[in-house]
């Protein structure tokens, strides 16, 4: 993890944290992701089964696809199963010549109380690492409720919740981040839309069951072997120094988008991969974290 990112988990501390001091603090960095039952929905167990189309055009080059997606959770999201198969055609014409190349995916990930295994179907392989949307959730928040999570972090980027609409009879909360709008019931996914670089993905449920005995069979893996990878906090100390951490963040606070772009990008391999929407849009969640935390 690049100093960086351990910054930003810092901001979130602090922000989560805020009004604690410092011995508080220190427990809820080692002790708060035990003994904390997970609560990523509001509601206890769901079904869903989803289609999904993508299309645009990208400096000549026409993209389309289709895919399917199944989702499976309970206890309230603390265990979850996801499978996806996509298949996307790509075309490219140039001085007349017409090439076209056409791709398929499968996934399966599955959350397990903080526990993230992603099947790489072709290596016939499974890895396991903690789940760093869970972790924190379960580190930084008193009832460890993921779904006011999501809401405070969708508003604090500037998300907007912009109506409602029923889907599949199920009403939806509306929300919209930078274009891209999503139908949540009680915290579940019912409906994505938006357009990104030039392509637009559509993703609805086409079936929605809540509330329903879900058998343990429904969330079992392949029989690959399991790959057991760091996890993001593995290697990491959190002995915190605040008034370093205060002197850091308002370091970073009064930085400039360039000159935060020269820095982070020096010695971060991490970072240099990263496209230049990808590192706006880190410097302005960085930039908002700092604000909510002082």
């Amino acid at each position: 993890m690049g100093k960086l990112t351990t910054l930003f988990l810092l901001c979130l501390v602090t922000i989560s944290c805020k009004g604690k001091d410092e011995a508080t603090l220190d427990s809820t960095l080692t002790n708060g992701i035990q003994d904390k039952q997970l609560k990523r929905y509001e509601i206890e167990s769901g079904s869903i089964r989803y289609k999904s189309v993508l299309s645009g055009n990208v400096m000549g080059t026409t993209i389309s696809g289709t895919g399917t997606e199944t989702l499976l959770f309970k206890d309230w999201g603390a265990m979850e199963i996801k499978e996806e198969a996509t298949a996307q055609t790509t075309t490219t014409t140039i001085f007349g010549k017409t090439a076209k190349e056409v791709s398929e995916s499968h996934t399966m990930v599955k959350l397990d109380n903080g526990k993230s295994y992603s099947v790489d179907f072709k290596r016939k392989e499974i890895h396991q690492m903690d789940d760093l949307a869970m972790g924190m959730t379960k580190m930084f928040q008193k009832d460890a409720d993921a779904g006011k999570v999501g809401k405070e972090l969708l508003e604090s980027m500037g998300g907007k919740l912009i109506g409602t609409e029923v889907v599949l009879g199920y009403e939806c909360e509306i929300w919209d981040l930078m274009g891209i709008k999503q139908w949540l019931y009680k915290g579940v996914l019912l409906k994505t839309e938006g357009t990104l670089m030039g392509i637009t993905t559509i993703k609805e449920a086409v079936s929605a069951k809540f509330n329903q005995s879900l058998p343990n069979s429904s969330f079992e893996l392949p029989d690959f072997p399991v790959i057991t990878e760091e996890s993001f906090m593995d290697g990491e100390s959190f002995d915190v120094d605040m008034d370093e951490m205060k002197e850091n963040m308002e370091f970073v606070k009064n930085m400039s988008y360039e000159d935060w772009k020269e820095m982070v990008t020096a010695d971060d391999p991490e970072m240099q991969a990263m496209s230049e929407e990808e590192l706006r849009l880190t410097y302005d969640m960085i930039q908002k974290a700092i604000r909510m935390g002082q």
